[in-house]
């Protein structure tokens, strides 16, 4: 439970760090490499929308550039009705970084959580190089 709060602070935190000037949807995530270190990400939009970076992808990209090559789970937030999931494109980021049994918490800032694994968000990943 301890890493669940943890998760959450860092992901809450990084709410504020968000640049969403176009949709003004921010989101939060916080990645724990196979170092036990905690990365934190937030979504970045780009007026060339496709240029936009997710927070899930941030938080991993972050940890990739910090020296990690694996994590073992993910906590998505946002100030959503219910818990936040991850797009397409950030579930098969998420499939290539993560064993399939990795822990996802898929929360909001209203107290929601929903758990689910890597193989539960993506089954029949497109590549997996492991």
């Amino acid at each position: 439970m301890a890493e669940l709060e943890e998760l959450l602070q860092v992901a809450t935190d990084m709410l504020d760090r968000a640049y969403t000037p176009y949709s003004h949807f921010q989101v939060g995530a916080a990645a724990v490499g196979a170092s036990g270190k905690v990365y934190g990400g937030c979504n970045i939009e780009n007026a060339a929308y496709g240029a936009t970076n997710c927070a899930e992808r941030t938080a991993i990209f972050s940890g990739i550039a910090a020296g990690e090559k694996r994590f073992t789970a993910l906590l998505v937030t946002g100030n959503t009705e219910g818990p936040i999931a991850p797009c397409g494109s950030c579930r098969q980021v998420i499939s290539e970084f993560f064993d399939q049994d990795a822990v996802i918490y898929l929360t909001n800032q209203k107290g929601s959580l929903a758990e689910t694994t890597v193989a539960g968000l993506l089954p029949g990943a497109f590549l997996e190089l492991k």
